[in-house]
């Protein structure tokens, strides 16, 4: 069968296909000329030209074939002569090796000495020959075995001439020697590419090994890298080859960063001052090599140049300075002379080697940070040890005592506030004059706004950190420590506050984080002593709520919803204060924890007063909710004891019915205040004995439904649960759980049936609370009665039976998946239609 396209389609169809012809016509127009001109030309044959074919298209035949297309590509030649060179050089190497290592010794040292000259005399010889008939390749192959000759060639000297030298100084005069000659062949043979190179890796190994046949110490192996490093950058700076610069390079990292580490190292190590001037020495001539490669240098290497000289420099300056401090007071030093290289800004170093140091004085900067965040840590986290002794008493050994850390070496981490406080004030100085650091900055660095909030925000943490760790580093009394910290997270409070009116949001979120930080930091320290709890709780309470109060909504739109959100927070967070009081309290007073749940029941009342005198205002909504989180944790609190929940249920359910009286809650917390009540009421029947709820809960259901009849008279718009869903549940759940506890059949029967009715009274009706309300409870009170009849029929069945089953199950619901996934919606539907 034929398929036939459309007109449109097929159309479309004829018009490429026509292109294509017309391409196909034109090349060969264009080949038929080319063939004349062949013809009719005399001499050599022209180069035939190459034509590109027209793309096939796919599925659909091609109208003419390809009869002049090209021949498939034979293998190039010079990737053939390549893999037969390497394969040649190769043999003779293995061939030289062979020889030199077995047959070296059935010969005389004439013989010996004839042999090696001869062929590596050859070797080197003929890579010119081969140069000035342009065969390169075969002069690259054969030079490489000339150096491999030479190499083997020292060796075999060695083992003839001088078998009793050392061989660390026979191994770095040959090493000299070898580059030396590898250097001046390749400067002669300048278009061999391995010669140099080698050279640059022979000239690594002399000044090493020399140091090492002299059997000399530390400081002249740093010595020794450092010079072989000067030379790298000599020879990468004045070549232009990208081989040789590229291994001068290698070389210069390698020998340059061993150097510096080796003198870094001496440095460190050093008894006085007089001990780390040697090393600094070196350590400012490696410094001074880098910046040397660094001017010259492309962009990243000269940035990684001026980081390592500005790195250098430190440690040469900051280890003569520091030889024989104890503790951590070196820090500060390394500190202060990392900023100083902030001075070679406007230096003639070039802008990458210029950001370099300014890269090498922000590296300093950090690690003087990393330094204090051990102590800082233990500040944040020592508190907790708190929550393990609440109201054990003031701790004798002042601020380290409270945090636990009394065992900790302080006198080593001493130094980490004044370095933090250091950094802090560098910042801030760089802040607040901005202009004048980028006008000094110049164009080397030009710093943008996002720099300065970075200082800002910086500044904030530095400064906060190391004010919190005063206390503890001066192991000051535990009464001043939690006054300190207290001050402290009221500060930060009011440094956000203006942030924040001053749209310096990056300050702003800082401070906001350091004030919580420093806020649960001084609750848990204070709840060690109850009298520090009551203060400090006290004190936290009143300042969030005057934050919240301070900070009015400004008009402009976009803002306002910041301040909302932390006007909420800081309320929610008084809120807390205000419960852990509460709780406070009640441990005073001797109550146990369901006894001062009532107590607690107090902050969600205030709360809610404040949210009716806030009414619409944005922060009333989070304030409620958090009051409503307390009076949850009082219910929690009152589990241990039903008479104590049943109270407190009914406590809660009194706010709630109060904040019902409002119309902008009136709808969740009336729904709320039911609950509660019924809750209540459920409870207090369980802890009276009562084994027939009936005769306390049918005179409640009774006119409530009464009353639910004559409001969905008065508003047929009314909602079936608002009219008879708490008359109902009053009865019918207390009921329920009864008819569980009961062995009879009696009480179960007479509930089915009244569920049952209630449940066709809600099909009838339509009615959604009757129906839903009866359709569960009949559910479940018939589970009850068919329980144990079940149980015995699972019992008598084989174990095969029940996976089976289930099986069989799982295959109806999945071969008719789409009928009952419409069968519960319409279900869903309809119950959503009802009232």
């Amino acid at each position: 069968m034929e398929h036939v396209p459309p007109p449109a389609e097929e159309l479309v169809l004829l018009d490429r296909e026509l292109a294509r012809l017309d391409l196909r016509r034109s090349q060969l127009l264009t080949r038929r000329t080319w063939l004349l001109s062949v013809l009719q030309a005399p001499g050599p044959r022209p180069v035939t030209p190459q034509f590109p074919h027209p793309p096939a298209r796919a599925g659909s035949p091609a109208v003419f074939g390809p009869p002049f297309a090209p021949p498939a590509p034979p293998v190039r030649a010079r990737s053939a002569q390549n893999v037969l060179l390497v394969l040649g050089g190769l043999l003779l190497t293995i061939a030289a090796i062979a020889f030199t290592l077995v047959s070296w010794g059935q010969m005389g040292i004439g013989g010996r000495s004839a042999v090696l000259t001869a062929v590596t005399v050859a070797a080197l010889a003929t890579p010119a020959v081969l140069l000035r008939r342009g065969l390169s390749a075969t002069a690259e192959a054969l030079g490489a075995l000339a150096s491999v000759l030479m190499v083997l060639d020292a060796f075999a000297l060695y083992l003839v001439a001088v078998p009793e030298a050392g061989v660390p100084g026979y191994a770095a005069t040959a090493s000299a020697v070898l580059a030396v000659l590898w250097a001046a062949y390749g400067l002669l043979l300048g278009r061999l590419r391995l010669p140099l190179p080698l050279a640059v890796v022979s000239a690594q190994l002399p000044l090493v090994l020399w140091a090492w046949a002299g059997d000399a110490d530390a400081l002249v192996f740093a010595v020794a890298l450092l010079a072989t490093a000067a030379l790298d950058c000599a020879i990468a700076l004045r070549f232009k080859g990208a081989a040789v610069r590229g291994t001068a390079c290698a070389g210069l990292w390698v020998t340059g960063g061993s150097g510096l580490l080796v003198a870094l190292v001496k440095s460190l190590s050093a008894g006085g001052p007089a001990g780390a001037v040697a090393p600094g020495a070196l350590l400012l001539a490696g410094a001074v090599i880098a910046l040397a490669g660094a001017r010259r240098a492309p962009a990243a290497l000269a940035g990684a140049g001026g980081a390592v000289a500005g790195l250098a420099a430190v440690a040469a300056v900051g280890g003569v300075l520091t030889a024989g401090v104890s503790g951590g007071w070196a820090v500060p030093v390394y500190l202060v002379c990392g900023g100083l290289l902030l001075l070679g800004v406007r230096a003639p170093l070039g802008r990458p080697a210029v950001r370099g140091l300014v890269w090498a004085a922000g590296s300093v900067t950090v690690a003087s940070v990393l330094f204090s965040a051990a102590p800082v840590a233990v500040v944040l986290v020592g508190p907790l040890a708190q929550l393990g002794r609440l109201w054990s008493g003031t701790p004798g050994e002042g601020a380290r005592g409270a945090l636990g850390a009394t065992d900790l070496p302080w006198q080593e981490m001493a130094a980490a506030p004044v370095v933090l406080l250091m950094v802090a004030a560098a910042l801030t100085a760089a802040y607040r004059s901005w202009d004048a650091v980028a006008r000094w900055a110049g164009p080397a660095l030009s710093p943008g706004p996002v720099w300065r909030t970075a200082a800002a925000t910086s500044a904030v943490v530095a400064g906060w950190a190391g004010l919190s760790l005063l206390p503890a580093a001066l192991n000051v009394s535990y009464t001043a420590a939690v006054s300190l910290q207290w001050m402290l997270a009221a500060a930060a409070v009011t440094l956000a506050s203006g942030a924040l009116r001053r749209g310096m949001t990056g300050v702003a979120v800082s401070a906001w984080v350091c004030a919580s930080a420093g806020a649960v930091d001084v609750a848990l320290l204070s709840l060690s002593s109850e009298p520090a709890t009551y203060a400090v709780f006290g004190a936290l309470s009143l300042l969030f709520a005057g934050a919240a109060t301070a900070l009015e909504t400004p008009g402009e739109p976009s803002r306002s919803a910041v301040f909302v959100t932390v006007q909420a927070v800081l309320a929610c967070a008084a809120v807390v204060c205000a419960a852990v009081l509460a709780v406070a309290f009640g441990a005073s007073m001797g109550l146990e924890a369901y006894e001062a749940a009532p107590v607690l029941l107090a902050v969600p009342a205030v709360t809610a007063g404040l949210g009716a005198r806030l009414k619409g205002h944005p922060v009333a909504l989070p304030l409620e909710l958090t009051g409503a989180a307390v009076g949850l944790a009082a219910v929690v609190a009152a589990l241990e004891d039903p008479p104590f929940l049943a109270l407190v249920l009914a406590l809660g359910g009194v706010l709630a019915a109060g904040t019902a009286l409002r119309p902008e809650r009136r709808k969740v917390a009336g729904y709320l205040a039911t609950a509660l009540f019924v809750l209540a009421s459920w409870v207090r029947l369980s802890v009276s004995g009562v084994s027939s709820p009936e005769a306390y809960t049918l005179p409640v259901t009774v006119p409530a439904l009464v009353i639910g009849v004559l409001r969905r008279r008065r508003d047929s718009a009314a909602s079936s649960w608002t009219a008879y869903g708490a008359g109902l549940s009053v009865t019918l759940v207390p009921s329920l759980i009864a008819a569980w506890a009961d062995p009879h059949w009696l009480r179960p029967l007479l509930l089915g049936g009244a569920t049952l009715v209630i449940t066709l009274l809600g099909a009838r009706l339509r009615l959604q609370a009757l129906l839903v309300l009866g359709g569960a409870v009949l559910a479940l009170d018939s589970l009850h009665e068919l329980a144990p009849y079940v149980v015995q029929v699972v019992g008598a069945m084989p174990r095969w039976v029940a996976p089976a089953l289930a099986g069989v199950l799982l295959l109806a619901v999945g071969a008719t998946y789409e009928k009952r996934l419409r069968d519960a919606r319409r279900l869903r539907d309809a119950l959503g239609r009802m009232r």
